[in-house]
């Protein structure tokens, strides 16, 4: 009790505001069930695990902690399942998960000789009583967090157009059952427009299932904006579904009985028949059909051991497991962080906090994914005989919190609980990744991944110019005019005609779709492309080029994005139902581009000065004002504005403090604002993965400032815009930047070793599963579950990664 006695200076009793780890090591998955416990840093309220936290005493020298260990209770086995009420894991009114109640047991050690005293004790000092009290009262800073997203994520927000919603006076009275769809014989997933009364059948899911997609079209035709789900309105109107179609979401509808009254609606005598739209997506969520992509119903065989750790899915966070997993999987990044980088060595380089920096982090999740410490058995209650014992059918897998919470603090969608495209995550996570290893390229794994595109111009004056960038992505557009089963889809598309006409549905056994080799997709990005009202500086006028794309170097890595979401009709996302053959090797060598061949001449470099002026990056005053008023260089203010894509204060802010040191800082706005180009290419790939066209996407962001959001604002309001200008400011050099000369390079042919697959109708909603190819098999990574595939689903790939093959 002395030696307590002694270091009291080092106990603190935590404050509201103080941000407490108890579940789980800040260097290791080590949680407060592991052997050995957890131990609570009682100065930084810090965890760690019972083989780390001699590092932590060895570099802060804070010598008292609170030892949390947990033990499995005996669970009754009558024990009922309670019913989810919101879209979360592990929360309260999320799904159970089943998770087996545990005793907690604490005691104050002092280290470094794990001097240990029981508590709770009368004669422990007062500040330790209440110190540990505190931490034990607290919510865990994981916990907090995760459940403060599910909130954010679940909240419904009221419509802009209800207070002031048209409503038709067509003599219209609603019945107050046997609804039917006005156009079809749909006779659940019935949707009243709440202006004109007419009811209609809501979307067709990706499966088939679901409406004809009447109400939207309906939507389409009339701008009518608000529908409400019958079955849906009970007597408990904050439950009723309301459907903003220009808001592309559930609403709150403050009028909803007044809007329901005008077609002689008693709400207080209904009673609910349908699932809303959340409890229908917690309902597919409970009963997924993973036939697709996860190799459903197929006897698979569980893997164990040294990279075959699953991931635990933390919320709709299947995105960054099947994309980490693949990441994972390459030898860049394996040697980076777990070969060549012990867990030690980033805990002893991490700053105080080592919870929120990225390389412990990383660190931390290649040990977990890659050592096989954590991918054994599961341990399960032997329901006989009510004992812990252990079954080899799968595995429990590590929760990548804190690597969740640091990759997203720079991005709010990532922070969200919400469903992510893995396409835009894999870009920001390179991209932070290149930032931490900044200076030093030869740690930076990122750069095996990245490769020079290099588009040819040719001027009907017979002169070239080039336009060079840096990506990590070749995005794929789909030709489907390239099907190689065009026999099969014409007999289906007779075959779906008579049926549609005859009121009968398709099974699935009788739908085809187009199969489109993926040496089609490749030869669509190089083939010639015209390009109207290109201004040729050699003609002084705008006439038609000729645009060819090939690329500058081949990366150890290649990542094909396929570009399966398309814009229908009405600016309405779609998904194309299509199968991409993709063959175990791919020889790209013809796409490497040549630069400037003998005899051809390189385009002037003069283009008129209002194109120069009008493609100046521009920051917002207000920002810029503000920073300085901080103390911060004017110059420096603008290019932090201008490189956060004047998002506000608090994000130009977050980009100079961490590009004080930048080599280029000082140079003036034009010159320097190269910096940007990785930033903006991931923006304008955000947008392909809308469907949009590059030239079209480029010009959006430059017109809305680097706005995502806004820039797709602009595309819907300009469907006729011209795509030359951005091709006006195309450079005329054919020599490789610096940047080209250092970025890996080899032969051309690759061979396919990842696919990441997504299921659903948008990148934003669905499911993504990754499957890999490890020591000679292919093995399916779902979230926490790994085995073995049996049945490769390679033809439905959103992204496919390949291995470059040694010359």
């Amino acid at each position: 009790m002395d030696l307590l006695r002694s270091n009291l200076s080092r106990v603190r009793i935590p404050e509201p505001t103080n941000r407490i780890y108890k579940q789980e090591c800040c260097v290791s998955f080590e949680t407060p069930r592991s052997e050995g416990g957890l131990f609570v840093d009682m100065t930084t309220f810090l965890a760690f695990g019972k083989d780390y936290v001699g590092w932590n005493y060895e570099k802060t020298g804070n010598p008292v902690y609170l030892h949390i260990k947990q033990t499995r209770k005996v669970v009754p086995e009558d024990r009922p399942l309670k019913k989810p009420t919101l879209l979360a894991i592990g929360v309260e009114g999320g799904f159970d998960n089943n998770e087996p109640e545990h005793e907690e047991n604490h005691n104050i050690v002092i280290l470094p000789d794990y001097v240990t005293l029981p508590f709770p004790s009368v004669e422990l000092p007062e500040k330790v009583r209440l110190a540990v009290d505190a931490i034990i009262m607290a919510e865990g800073a994981e916990r907090k967090e995760q459940l403060a997203a599910w909130i954010a994520a679940d909240k419904k927000q009221v419509s802009a157009y209800a207070m002031s919603l048209p409503q038709i006076d067509n003599g219209v009275v609603i019945p107050p059952s046997r609804w039917k769809c006005a156009k079809c014989d749909k006779k659940d997933n019935l949707w009243l427009n709440l202006t004109d009364g007419m009811i209609l059948c809501g979307r067709k899911n990706w499966d088939g299932t679901g409406g004809n997609n009447h109400a939207i079209e309906h939507y389409k035709e009339t701008s009518y904006p608000l529908a409400v789900k019958l079955g849906t309105i009970t007597a408990d109107l904050e439950a009723a579904d309301v459907f903003s179609y220009p808001e592309d979401d559930s609403v709150v509808d403050p009028l909803l009985a007044q809007h329901l009254a005008f077609f002689g609606i008693d709400f207080s005598a209904l009673q609910k028949t349908e699932m809303t739209t959340a409890e229908r997506e917690l309902d597919q969520n409970t009963n997924y059909d993973w036939n697709r992509i996860q190799e459903s119903g197929q006897d698979v065989e569980p893997i164990f051991g040294p990279g075959y750790t699953g991931l635990v899915n933390l919320g709709n966070s299947c995105y960054m497991a099947a994309t980490m997993q693949v990441v994972f999987s390459t030898r860049s990044f394996n040697s980076r962080f777990y070969i060549n980088q012990s867990l030690k060595m980033a805990f002893e380089m991490a700053p105080a906090d080592p919870s929120v920096d990225l390389n412990m982090q990383l660190t931390k999740l290649a040990h977990g994914m890659l050592s096989g410490k954590y991918s054994v058995p599961a341990l399960e209650n032997d329901d006989k005989a009510n004992a812990v014992t252990s079954t080899s059918n799968k595995q429990e897998g590590i929760p990548p919190r804190m690597f969740k919470a640091v990759i997203a603090a720079s991005h709010p969608e990532f922070s969200s609980m919400r469903q992510q495209d893995a396409l835009e995550f894999f870009l920001h996570f390179l991209d932070q990744v290149e930032r931490v290893n900044g200076g030093k390229p030869a740690l930076d794994p990122s750069r095996s991944f990245k490769f020079g595109i290099e588009e040819r111009i040719l001027c009907p004056s017979g002169k070239v110019g080039f336009n060079r960038r840096l990506d990590y992505i070749l995005s794929l557009n789909i030709p489907l005019h390239e099907a190689t089963n065009k026999e099969e889809l014409e007999a289906f598309g007779k075959l779906k005609a008579e049926k549609t006409s005859e009121g009968k549905d398709l099974s699935s056994d009788e739908i085809v779709r187009p199969r489109v080799p993926l040496e089609a997709c490749l030869a669509n990005f190089s083939a010639p492309e015209e390009i109207q009202d290109y201004y040729s500086t050699a003609l002084k006028a705008k006439t038609t080029a000729l645009k060819t794309a090939g690329l500058t170097s081949f990366p150890d890595y290649l990542v094909l994005h396929m570009r399966k979401f398309v814009l229908e009709e009405g600016w309405v996302p779609k998904k194309l139902d299509v199968y991409i053959d993709v063959p175990d090797i791919i020889d790209i060598s013809y796409m490497r581009s040549k630069g400037l061949q003998p005899g051809e001449e390189l385009l002037p470099d003069d283009v008129p000065e209002a194109e120069v002026e009008s493609n100046m990056p521009l920051a917002n005053e207000d920002i810029v004002s503000q920073l300085v008023s901080m103390g911060f260089n004017y110059l420096h203010c603008q290019k932090a504005a201008i490189n956060s894509s004047n998002a506000g204060v608090e994000e130009a802010m977050n980009w100079l403090l961490s590009h004080m040191d930048d080599p280029d800082i000082d140079a003036p706005v034009s010159q320097g604002a190269h910096g940007n180009e990785v930033m903006d290419q991931l923006k304008v790939d955000t947008l392909l993965s809308f469907g949009f066209q590059e030239e079209i996407a480029r010009k959006a962001l430059k017109a809305s400032g680097g706005d995502i959001e806004k820039a797709t604002d602009w595309i819907f309001n300009n469907p006729d815009a011209s795509v030359s200008s951005d091709m006006d400011t195309s450079t005329s050099s054919s020599k490789p930047t610096p940047h080209d000369t250092e970025l890996p390079d080899g032969g051309g042919k690759y061979r396919l070793f990842g696919i990441v697959s997504h299921m659903g109708t948008s990148t934003h909603c669905g499911h993504y599963v990754a499957h890999i190819l490890k020591d000679g098999r292919w093995a399916i990574f779902n979230d926490s579950k790994v085995a073995v595939s049996v049945n490769l689903p390679k033809d439905m790939g959103y992204l496919y990664f390949f291995e470059r093959l040694d010359s």
